[in-house]
């Protein structure tokens, strides 16, 4: 789907990449995994080579994407993004049509009925919490910008429910201005993953991302780390076999599904009890 104002683009979900074949000899429905090497603590030079070569391959996988929230104002891109929050875009993308018809303008949705505006957002998840945030911020937009989305990280981290997150996101992927990098659920998991912060804090995430990002591609490194997260890295299924990060990545064939292959394959080594006593009994 394109962003025609800006020219940029999100891709079609979901994308699976094509699967490299099996090299010859290789077990058939044996994942290939890398030859297990100790790891060094990383010097600061290896480090920001590391991180090179990752923005380099994540953009050739995804040259200009976009965020996939669905929006024609920056004002429809802030309450999608607020409502985001543990929920899915498909999901906000699909309640916000709505949303938007019935409530058109920043004052509608200011004077809409508390009830029926829950309703509406029901699907979303946090449903009470939400309305009441999106409301809030319209009836502070109005009483303070005229009904108009600033364009700066300081005024809009005071609109209700909105963080540095949402923030980043508006100014970001609306306004073209990298003030910082949006840390959502995917690009926590993934910074981890691949050893470019040790922190759970999104704040202190987003710290270490600017620090080894260049500022110019902080929005754009955000959403490829997005889009990679939902394709290829995900939560509890990461397909570390189709990844093209997997030889720069630690935590390789670490996680998720390779974890249980890994302890199921250790506890088949293992001897059962009565062997182990039987083997115990031939020795001289």
């Amino acid at each position: 789907m394109a962003d025609r104002r800006r020219g940029a683009y999100h891709p079609r979900m979901p994308a699976v990449p094509t699967p490299r074949p099996d090299p010859p000899g290789h077990p058939f429905g044996v994942p290939r995994t890398p030859p297990v090497t100790p790891r060094r603590r990383e010097s600061k030079a290896a480090r920001t080579a590391r991180v090179a070569e990752l923005r380099q391959r994540l953009a050739a996988r995804y040259p200009d994407v976009t965020t996939a929230l669905t929006h024609r104002s920056a004002w429809e891109l802030l309450v999608a993004t607020i409502l985001s929050a543990q929920s899915t875009d498909v999901v906000v993308n699909k309640v916000t049509v709505e949303l938007f018809r019935r409530y058109p303008t920043v004052a509608d949705l200011a004077g809409a009925d508390r009830e029926e505006l829950e309703l509406l957002l029901r699907p979303t998840g946090f449903f009470r919490n939400k309305a009441k945030s999106v409301q809030g911020a319209a009836r502070y937009l109005l009483e303070h910008h005229d009904g108009e989305v600033p364009a700066t990280m300081d005024e809009l981290v005071e609109l209700p429910g909105v963080g540095r997150k949402t923030a980043n996101v508006v100014l970001g992927s609306f306004f073209a201005r990298n003030e910082g990098v949006v840390v959502d659920t995917h690009v926590g998991r993934l910074s981890r993953r691949l050893g470019l912060t040790r922190n759970n804090d999104p704040v202190k995430v987003e710290q270490d991302l600017m620090r080894l990002v260049p500022k110019d591609e902080w929005t754009i490194f955000s959403h490829r780390l997005i889009w990679f997260g939902r394709e290829v890295c995900t939560a509890k299924d990461p397909r570390c076999d189709r990844c093209e990060l997997a030889d720069l990545c630690p935590s390789a064939f670490k996680v998720g599904r390779w974890v249980k292959a890994a302890k199921a394959a250790k506890a088949a080594r293992r001897p059962s009890p009565p062997a182990a006593r039987a083997a115990g009994r031939a020795r001289p």
